[in-house]
């Protein structure tokens, strides 16, 4: 397997400097301006658990990934239901981007051990399996992929989070290039590597990481080189969404942190104040309080900046967060 780890990077760009602080305290709980909107989606169908991510499309729907019947679904801006894609059950991230004019769905579809990209239409365009090349996997069913990030020259970066911990490198075609990352809590190593976002606040861009079990954001180079922890001291980050400058990090422990560019908290979302509903898959409608969050897993800006809010939860929960 080759296997590329760089030794931290002395000189950082200026534009997304790194901070040697923990960034965001798991025990940091900052007044929030932002508002629930109660009712979104309206009327809520019956999702199933929800275990996946968000990504919204040029016409303003919000695609969610759920473990229900329904598959992959897309809400229409007023919150009804727009599409559903049952066959695509199980996804556990999702990244939407435009190629050629033409609107895709990565997606880490867990259920079925596989990276997929489609066409909204629900049509397969390419599928990642677990690459033998690497050396990494006697059993195919040990690919475990938990998020995809796209680079600009169309490389793929898919995170084994539930397996390996390694983060593979595939090119545009889906052949897969190397591998970096691995278990541990060292430089440039992963403990559940859930959730990948390319960060383009950088020049270049970077490969952000959201290290979970290590409670930490990692940055890495488009080559695999570690470049430094962004932040640290999180509550078990899941995934990551940009907007305008500001990073959402949805944290399976009842919060979204809202972090600055050099990974200080701003401020928090949905803060939980109940550490027996942090991460529980269970908590029940009848329990929910829509100005708080419980399991926080996947998350994305709205095209009006509202905040939505995957939750982990048996039930299936999608929350939406305004500005005040």
């Amino acid at each position: 397997m080759r296997t590329v780890l760089v030794p931290l990077a002395v000189t950082l760009a200026a534009a997304c400097t790194q901070t040697a602080r923990p960034a965001a305290g798991a025990e940091a709980t900052l007044p929030s301006a932002w508002s629930p909107a109660p009712g979104w989606p309206q009327p809520l169908p019956s999702l199933g658990p929800t275990h996946g991510g968000l990504a919204f499309d040029r016409a303003g729907r919000l695609w969610a990934g759920t473990d229900g019947p329904l598959g992959l679904v897309a809400f229409a801006p007023d919150g009804s239901l727009a599409a559903s894609l049952p066959q695509y059950s199980g996804t556990h991230a999702l990244l939407l981007r435009v190629e050629q004019g033409v609107e895709l769905l990565y997606a880490a579809h867990l259920r079925d051990h596989r990276v997929i990209k489609l066409r909204l239409d629900g049509t397969l365009l390419l599928e990642l399996r677990a690459p033998a090349e690497s050396g990494a996997y006697a059993d195919p069913a040990g690919f475990n992929p938990t998020a995809v990030a796209v680079a600009p020259d169309g490389r793929l970066f898919v995170a084994d989070g539930y397996g390996t911990s390694l983060i593979h490198v595939f090119d545009a075609q889906g052949r897969w290039l190397a591998a970096f990352g691995g278990p541990g809590d060292g430089d440039g190593r992963c403990n559940t590597p859930h959730g990948l976002l390319l960060d383009t606040r950088c020049e270049p861009p970077r490969l952000l990481v959201a290290d979970r079990e290590n409670r930490r954001l990692l940055h890495f180079d488009l080559d695999g080189g570690f470049l430094g922890v962004h932040a640290s001291g999180l509550r078990r980050p899941c995934a990551m969404a940009l907007r305008d400058g500001l990073l959402a990090v949805a944290e399976l422990e009842g919060r979204v942190a809202l972090l600055e560019r050099d990974g200080t908290l701003r401020e928090a979302v949905g803060d939980n104040p109940r550490p027996d509903e942090h991460a529980n898959f269970d908590v029940a409608p009848a329990a929910w309080n829509s100005d708080v969050l419980c399991a926080p897993h996947g998350v994305a800006f709205a095209p009006d900046g509202d905040l939505l809010v995957l939750d982990w939860n048996r039930s299936g929960r999608i929350s939406r967060f305004a500005p005040r």
